[in-house]
């Protein structure tokens, strides 16, 4: 069984801990094979905690300092105060953590969604937020960096992961209408695709949030629809008829 894990890092945030880990190297088989850390995937729980271990251990953190949240696509951020609170986070619906508290990683998981890593290391602050685009239209991103700021980070760096880009992602017009009905300049983050409907640049749109907010951000430039052999795409698997997806776990810590 292969246990080698692929770890994408970011020079933007070369001075912590962190990682966008890619499907290789994990426990899982099947639809799952690799690194699927979905709790709430079908997958076997047994299979998913050995996953989430693994990832724990390249992180340098024990299995209890890996916190998660319940992810709902929403603008809600946690902060972490105390390591004791890692536990029961997990089943609160947020989309963002964020801390200054060393030794604990803190993680988003995704399947085509931005997941996105920031940090403040030298306020002794990070944070994760998952932003696909209902979370991202919704503020999220902002609200993750609002909640840095209340904890002293003043000079945030962030880095977009892998996430489906914009050559994947076909919508319809009412979705481009929710978009363009919040501000008529975002119709420059779509463009016109092959079947005459509307091709949506999420990571522009994530990276466009960042830098308004004052945070200085790059996307890694990984498409999770286009590579099968390293990422999960909740996309990919809905067009080929698939019953359910992996979900990808990136980390980022003091």
């Amino acid at each position: 069984m292969q246990t080698t894990l692929e770890i994408l890092t970011h020079p933007l945030l070369d001075d912590l801990r962190h990682g966008f880990f890619t499907r290789k190297g994990g426990a899982s088989s099947g639809l799952f094979a690799g690194l699927n850390c979905g709790r709430r995937s079908t997958d076997q729980s047994d299979m998913v905690a050995v996953n989430r271990a693994r990832v724990a251990e390249a992180m340098g953190i024990g299995n209890d300092g890996l916190a998660t949240v319940k992810q709902v696509h929403s603008a809600d951020v946690v902060t972490l105060s105390d390591r004791g609170e890692i536990a029961r986070i997990r089943d609160v619906q947020a989309d963002g953590i964020v801390t200054a508290l060393p030794g604990v990683a803190l993680a988003v998981l995704t399947a085509d969604c931005q997941p996105v890593l920031l940090a403040d290391a030298r306020a002794g602050v990070i944070g994760a937020c998952h932003a696909g685009w209902r979370g991202a239209l919704a503020g999220v991103i902002e609200a993750t960096v609002e909640a840095m700021q209340a904890l002293g980070a003043t000079r945030i760096r962030a880095v977009i992961g892998p996430t489906i880009s914009q050559q994947a992602y076909e919508v319809g017009e009412d979705f481009m209408e929710d978009f363009l009905a919040e501000d008529p300049d975002y119709q420059r983050f779509f463009a016109g695709g092959p079947n005459g409907r509307p091709m949506f640049d999420l990571p522009g749109f994530g990276l466009a949030r960042l830098r308004a907010a004052g945070v200085e951000s790059e996307w890694s430039r990984h498409c999770t629809y286009s590579d099968p052999s390293r990422f999960f795409s909740y996309r990919r698997a809905t067009h080929e008829g698939q019953a359910d997806y992996g979900r990808l776990i990136s980390a980022i810590a003091l």
